[in-house]
């Protein structure tokens, strides 16, 4: 994650209009988004309560004593007094006292496997009845995982958003539709097919913006492909997460309120899906 240009990026997309920033404390750049979120308040450009933030327990503090200072010293860094969302990151659990990835001599990746979700997500419900979080939520869940909190017995607080990977060719159709019976949102990431990061993406998966599906679509309404994906997900009822550093992308990013898809071509796009993860995670 380039840190140094987060906070630049962060105030060209409040400039533009964007008001939901997602973050985590895994990325590293709390403090520069802060700082870019003050810069913001101080100047005029917004209030604290237009902007929505999100942040996200990382996988290493799913001890339940450990979740109420992480957020603590995240809002200290952020200089907030609250978040609008908090998340837990990843359902599986790293074992804490190291490194943010902590690895074996191997290479292999250290699970904690005495770590009950349920327990984490009572340590959540805290923080919202501290005040420390407006709202609380998942990230990575699969419908089994969300049941296990929706079935909690003693549950305060429901999941209010599942963060997952989500794009035309991992639409994430049956999972949307279980969160919507749930009265939960679905928000999407890697919307634009991702980064193709060396470390997270296998540099032999297809380029979705390239795929003739969207480009097709694109032509007709003079749009990009990334609007079209965007767009598709916003029609579809998904929180579409673009993810850009560079400030004529995020401009670019936001023009996607100016035409509607038509239903023979969400369902083009629907046919895209290929159940292909750019992020996958394998411990």
């Amino acid at each position: 994650f380039p840190v140094s240009e987060s906070e630049g990026a962060v105030e060209v997309a409040l400039d533009v209009g964007f008001r939901h920033i997602d973050n985590a404390h895994l990325y590293g750049n709390e403090k520069e988004v802060g700082r870019a979120i003050q810069k913001k308040m101080a100047d005029g450009t917004i209030k604290r309560n237009d902007v929505f933030y999100t942040g996200k327990l990382w996988s290493i503090f799913h001890k339940t004593e450990l979740v109420e200072p992480n957020v603590r010293q995240s809002l200290e860094t952020l200089q907030l007094d609250d978040m609008d969302l908090f998340l837990i990151h990843w359902p599986m659990s790293l074992q804490a006292g190291g490194d943010y990835i902590p690895m074996d001599e191997n290479g292999k990746i250290l699970l904690d496997m005495s770590t009950d979700l349920c327990a984490i997500w009572e340590a959540m419900e805290k923080c919202k009845d501290a005040g420390l979080v407006k709202s609380i939520g998942v990230s990575n869940f699969n419908r089994r995982q969300l049941e296990k909190i929706l079935n909690k017995p003693g549950l305060k607080h429901k999941p209010v958003l599942n963060q997952v990977e989500c794009h035309p060719y991992l639409n994430q159709s049956k999972l949307l539709d279980y969160c919507k019976s749930k009265d939960i949102l679905l928000a999407g990431y890697n919307v634009l097919g991702s980064h193709r990061h060396k470390i997270w993406v296998d540099q032999n998966s297809p380029v979705l913006l390239e795929d003739p599906v969207l480009v097709e679509i694109a032509k007709k309404y003079d749009k990009t492909p990334a609007h079209i994906a965007i767009r598709y997900q916003i029609q579809r009822g998904v929180v579409p997460i673009a993810k850009s550093y560079n400030p004529e992308r995020i401009k670019e990013n936001f023009k996607v309120f100016d035409f509607e898809l038509t239903p023979g071509e969400m369902q083009s796009i629907d046919g895209m899906n290929r159940n292909l993860r750019y992020t996958d995670l394998k411990p």
